[in-house]
């Protein structure tokens, strides 16, 4: 074989690996399309056959949540108001926490210290939240009855707290990365007009960061809206409209999970309630995504 034959057969052989590669990276981004489009499919079919019998309206403004009573009454805001007041208190602890947290690794801290605060907080991620579940249901609850008597045992004060806790390490580490992306020249022109150490983080490197920090926010709003666990444990699971946190509730990830331990037959109107909930908590995620995709579009910085 000649060199020149040698050499085409060798580029040849390359090109059609790569191509290969090529194709399977295609695959595993096309694999999580389609899943997602699986489970919208899944959600709307067997949600049209719970509306084939439950009216949209008294759906959505019915304030009784009893599917399962022989006196059914099918309205979604008990369960809509118990998942927004717990993650209002989760984020109302984990957005300014996290933030503070993110500015101070960015800016002040010592590498050191990053590199020791940095595996504390992702230690904290990885912590299963059952354990987050008990820990509010054993610990932060009893601590909260010391200062107020008439708390509950089950409430979704003491969720959302720990819940906050839980999604701190989300909102740090994802604003952190975007503040440490600015262009230290950015900063370096700060410092040149006057500005201190402090008012350059917070004036210049956050409004500059924010893109990325309000990724952090719509990261942290998601994932409190859809926990399961810490909700189910600490804040109860019976339906109750209020928008009062010092109150049991449940949200529609946990009455997802106590239908789904049940034995209602498949393709009952009790079991397509799943659906029809599960459908309304992608509908949720959804806005709050596409709300976070428009402010990332509206503030993104060009360096």
């Amino acid at each position: 074989m000649t060199p020149d034959i040698s050499r085409f057969a060798h580029r040849r052989l390359r090109h059609l690996r790569e191509r290969f590669i090529e194709f399977l990276l295609f695959l595993a981004a096309l694999s999580s399309v389609a899943i997602t489009v699986a489970i919208v499919v899944i959600l709307v079919r067997e949600s049209l056959g719970f509306f084939e019998h439950v009216s949209l309206v008294d759906f959505l403004t019915d304030t009784q949540w009893t599917p399962l009573f022989d006196d059914a009454h099918y309205g979604i805001m008990p369960l809509v108001s118990g998942t927004l007041v717990t993650a209002t208190v989760a984020l109302s602890v984990a957005i300014p926490l996290g933030t503070i947290i993110a500015i101070y690794l960015s800016e002040f801290a010592p590498h050191r210290v990053r590199e020791i605060i940095k595996p504390v907080l992702e230690l904290l991620d990885g912590i299963p939240t059952v354990v987050y579940g008990f820990f509010a249901l054993l610990f932060v609850t009893p601590l909260l009855q010391y200062f107020l008597p008439d708390l509950p045992g089950f409430n979704m004060l003491s969720a959302g707290l720990v819940m906050g806790v839980m999604i701190i390490p989300y909102v740090s580490s994802i604003s952190e990365d975007a503040m440490r992306a600015v262009p230290m020249h950015i900063r370096e022109g700060s410092y040149a007009m006057g500005a201190t150490r402090f008012q350059t983080a917070l004036r210049v490197v956050t409004p500059a960061a924010f893109s990325g920090i309000a990724a952090a926010y719509i990261l942290g709003i998601s994932r409190a809206i859809g926990e399961t666990m810490v909700v189910a444990v600490a804040a109860g699971m019976q339906p109750n409209l209020t928008w009062n946190p010092m109150e049991p509730a449940a949200t529609i990830t946990t009455y997802i999970v106590q239908v789904s331990l049940g034995d209602l037959p498949h393709g009952s109107l009790g079991y397509q309630t799943i659906f029809a909930a599960g459908l309304v908590l992608l509908l949720m995620t959804l806005f709050f995504n596409i709300a976070g995709h428009l402010l990332r579009k509206r503030f993104r910085e060009v360096y």
